[in-house]
């Protein structure tokens, strides 16, 4: 039997591996570079590693890293809630309820984070007395400003307002992600619009929010820094206290990034999980492996019959 073309061509040509010659060539250079920055760090007196093994651990320290934690959660449980009323308000047919939204959101993603905090710091300057009464009338409760706004209050009202305004972007984002068919539906069997809205949306919008949500805590994480300008005692300003006492500046900034660096990796982890969990039902079939030989059938192919083959509708069929 004469062997054909390609047959000759598959078993005498030789298979090669393939050649990765630019990864090689990264590696080496990434690699090259590591070993220079470590070899810099442990090296160089100045990064005075003992003293930051002395410090990693001192309750002043512990103390500032629980504060910006506790300030993180808290800033980020305000700003998810908040981010969710500006995201349904903003989709609202209210014209209103929009547009109230839409100005909230453009003046707190319009300002600096930390122009705000100073903002809601200063507060009693421009309101003296919190009185709460009847308006044009007699008043109930009145209270001095200064003992309401402490530097915990102003850094919560800061980075929460802040926070609320960039998440309902992001709820924004992940609701119009879902296609109008499924609130129809949901319109359909009798549903409300807050039925649809906690029940078939927002469940589907998950797998879109949590990503930037994500990254929106590992970045309040890092934002809670700015309340060093308020006097706050979270974890930069802990060790810029310590540090303008003993004059040891960078060590003990290499303390706080140590720490910024574990909980930004937990943080990571814990968004891996989540993202996951939501994935559940979206997340692409991945293909099966090709054996060795599937490339070539096994066998002859089945025989199709004549009429079979001759109707376009049953060839269609087939091919699904």
């Amino acid at each position: 039997m004469t062997r054909t073309a390609p047959d000759r061509l598959d078993e005498d040509l030789p298979v090669l591996p393939a050649r990765y010659t630019g990864r090689w060539v990264a590696a080496v250079v990434v690699a090259g570079a590591a070993v220079m920055i470590v070899y810099a760090m442990f090296t160089n007196e100045r990064f005075q590693w003992d003293v930051v093994g002395q410090y990693l651990f001192a309750p002043p320290v512990l103390s500032g890293l629980l504060n910006t934690l506790l300030l993180t959660a808290v800033s980020m449980a305000i700003g998810i809630v908040l981010g969710i009323a500006v995201a349904v308000c903003r989709l609202s047919a209210n014209p209103i309820l929009s547009c109230a939204a839409w100005a909230y959101s453009w003046f707190f993603r319009g300002t600096p984070l930390m122009v705000q905090l100073l903002f809601w710091f200063f507060m009693a300057a421009l309101v003296p007395k919190i009185v709460l009464g009847i308006p044009f009338g007699p008043s109930f409760f009145e209270i001095q400003t200064n003992a309401v706004i402490s530097p915990f209050t102003a850094a919560l009202l800061g980075l929460s307002l802040n926070e609320g305004a960039y998440m309902g972007e992001i709820v924004r984002s992940g609701i119009r992600a879902i296609s109008k068919g499924q609130t129809e539906a949901a319109k359909a069997i009798g549903m409300s619009r807050a039925q649809t809205m906690r029940r078939v949306v927002l469940p589907q919008a998950m797998r879109v929010i949590i990503p930037p949500t994500g990254n929106e805590t590992i970045g309040m994480l890092k934002y809670t820094s700015l309340v060093i300008v308020i006097g706050y005692s979270e974890l930069l300003t802990s060790v810029s206290i310590i540090y303008s006492r003993t004059f040891q500046t960078i060590p003990l900034l290499i303390v706080a990034a140590i720490w910024y660096l574990a909980v930004t990796a937990v943080l990571s982890v814990g968004q891996y999980y989540v993202e996951r969990h939501f994935e559940r039902g979206f997340s692409p079939v991945r293909p099966v492996r090709a054996g060795r030989n599937s490339g070539r059938p096994s066998g002859p192919a089945p025989a199709v019959p004549a009429a079979a083959a001759a109707s376009p509708a049953v060839e269609l069929e087939r091919l699904k």
